[in-house]
């Protein structure tokens, strides 16, 4: 007799959006799974309006190493917290308002309510999930990443972006059941957790059709006016003078969610020690850029012109969201060549144009 379907708690694009989250808490400058982990969850409730509500009782269900610590590091990031998570009453929802997330321009986080919804509730059952909701943080922040990246049923890869501290805790997972197996760089979701799994394809009576060749002329046609004439800013560009097709391949593209290994993660944190205080000299240099060429610079023109040295495009990324993070920049993103200053670097970016640079 054939097993009945699974029912998969998240579609093929929720899949894709938690994916999305997990990689924007990755990118942030937070050490330890306890202050990741809570990251995630207030991530997720923030995700729609900048701001998510979390009660003394929710935290202690994370059952966080150091749930202190942890409350503090995501504080230092500006996330603000109006209330006392941790010596107030359990039951009162405390709001925290997470800035990255309040601008609807720039959202790092962009969910439809549907989506947010989704990918909150699946975080939720994928860390109580029975083979997870008992074991270390490290291993149920791991479990998420895994979940997430899993193929339906099928073996899947180790995320690139998976935290050392989580790599550690497979085996504890493994012991649990919520894996079946762990080779090399290879797994498989156990049995009772492969309805969480993240990647599957669309039902049969709603198959992924592909989408119809456009030329860079008829992409253009069916933009909005506002993002054609970015484009054609940065096509006709004369200082750029970039090959066309580079650029239509630039704004055409699907993106990708980045994902960062260890590699990277080590590159850039020699980085943030040998450049602390970079970020008014980043905003100050994306309004030159924008104001002498029409348009914001790319993320590799950005490094290359504060002269850091040959970098990866992982490093270049992982510079440019922690100069966003420190709102020192922002970007409409995925739209390509909008860097420009955000709103701490603003005012050190206005009075540089005018010559009168603050001291």
């Amino acid at each position: 007799m054939a097993k009945p379907p699974i029912a998969f708690l998240l579609t093929a694009r929720q899949g894709e959006a938690a994916r999305r989250l997990l990689a924007y808490v990755g990118s942030l400058p937070l050490e330890g799974a306890d202050a990741q982990l809570l990251a995630v969850v207030v991530a997720i409730r923030s995700a729609r309006g900048g701001t998510g509500n979390l009660t003394g009782q929710d935290l202690r269900s994370l059952r966080l190493a150091d749930a202190e610590g942890a409350v503090a590091a995501v504080g230092a990031l500006g996330w603000q917290a109006r209330g006392d998570l941790i010596g107030g009453n359990p039951d009162v929802p405390v709001a925290i308002t997470v800035p990255d997330l309040v601008d609807d321009s720039d959202r790092r986080l962009p969910f439809a309510k549907m989506t947010r919804s989704r990918v909150s509730g699946w975080t939720n059952r994928t860390l109580t999930a029975k083979p997870a909701r008992k074991t270390s943080t490290e291993a149920r922040l791991a479990a998420l990443y895994l979940a997430a990246h899993a193929p339906a049923g099928r073996p899947g890869t180790l995320p690139a972006d998976l935290p050392a501290h989580c790599r550690a805790a497979l085996p504890e997972l493994l012991a649990k059941g919520f894996l079946l197996e762990v080779d090399g760089n290879g797994y498989l979701l156990g049995d009772a957790v492969r309805h969480l799994a993240g990647l599957h394809p669309l039902p049969a009576a709603t198959p992924r059709t592909k989408a119809p060749t456009m030329t860079w002329d008829e992409w253009k046609a069916q933009v909005s006016p506002a993002l054609r004439r970015h484009a054609e800013a940065v096509e006709h560009c004369p200082l750029c003078a970039m090959p066309v097709v580079r650029v239509a391949e630039a704004f055409t593209r699907t993106p990708v969610p980045a994902q960062f290994g260890g590699t990277v993660r080590a590159a850039f944190d020699a980085w943030r020690d040998s450049h602390p205080d970079e970020g008014p000299r980043a905003a100050r240099f994306t309004a030159e850029f924008r104001a002498a060429h029409g348009h914001g610079p790319s993320v590799k023109q950005m490094c290359k012109g504060m002269g850091w040295g040959k970098q990866s495009r992982g490093l270049r990324l992982l510079i440019t969201r922690h100069l966003i993070t420190g709102r020192w920049l922002t970007n409409t993103e995925p739209v390509p060549w909008t860097l420009r200053p955000g709103r701490a670097g603003l005012s050190d970016a206005a009075a540089s144009s005018t010559g009168t640079r603050p001291r």
